[in-house]
C-alpha cells in the first residue's frame, strides 16, 4: 500500500493534527519539517505532493508505538537503512503494538471494515518470513484495517 495513504488514513483515524504528528516524530529524535509533512500528506496528482519514504512511515509508527505505549528502557527504534523496505507485515505488525492490539482486537477492527479473517490467517501476517506458515500481507488488508480503525475512533464519520 502506498505509504501516503498510510499515513493520512492513520492520522485521520486517530485525530492526530499536524503538531500532533511532529511531536509523534520527535519522539523518535527526527525533526519533522511542516512543509515535508503537508507534502506527504496529499494525494497523488496534487500539486505539491511528495511520495512518503518507508523511513518516514517507519518512523512515525515507531514514534506512535512510544506515543501510547512509553519509550522502552535500553532499546531504540530501529531505523530502516537506505534501499530496504516496510513491508505491508511490519505496518500490521507496527500498529498492532502501538495500538496494543490482541489477535481478537485485531480481528474485531477488520469486521468493521466488513472484512472476515480468521485467527489463524492473521497470526500467518505476523510470522517470521522464513516460517512455513507466514503469508505476505496484501493492501486489502492493511487498507480494511485503517478502514476498521476509522470506523472505531471516528464513528460519526
Amino acid at each position: 500500500m502506498i505509504h501516503n495513504d498510510v499515513l493520512r488514513r492513520l492520522r485521520y483515524a486517530l485525530a492526530i493534527n499536524d503538531t500532533a504528528a511532529i511531536s509523534i516524530f520527535k519522539l523518535v529524535d527526527y525533526d519533522m519539517d511542516i512543509d515535508y509533512l503537508h507534502a506527504i500528506m496529499k494525494k497523488e496528482g496534487e500539486e505539491g505532493y511528495l511520495p512518503c519514504r518507508d523511513k518516514i512511515i517507519s518512523l512515525f509508527l515507531d514514534g506512535l508505538i512510544i506515543k501510547n505505549r512509553g519509550k522502552q528502557e535500553g532499546s531504540t527504534p530501529q531505523v530502516l537503512e537506505a534501499g530496504e523496505r516496510l513491508s505491508n507485515n511490519d505496518i500490521l505488525r507496527k500498529i498492532r503494538i502501538a495500538m496494543s492490539y490482541k489477535d481478537d482486537d485485531m480481528i474485531v477492527v477488520l469486521k468493521n471494515a466488513n472484512f472476515r479473517i480468521s485467527k489463524g490467517e492473521l497470526s500467518a501476517f505476523f510470522r517470521k518470513p522464513d516460517h512455513r506458515n507466514f503469508k505476505p500481507a496484501g493492501d486489502q488488508v492493511v487498507r480494511n484495517l485503517l478502514q476498521g480503525m476509522v470506523k472505531k475512533y471516528r464513528p460519526d464519520a
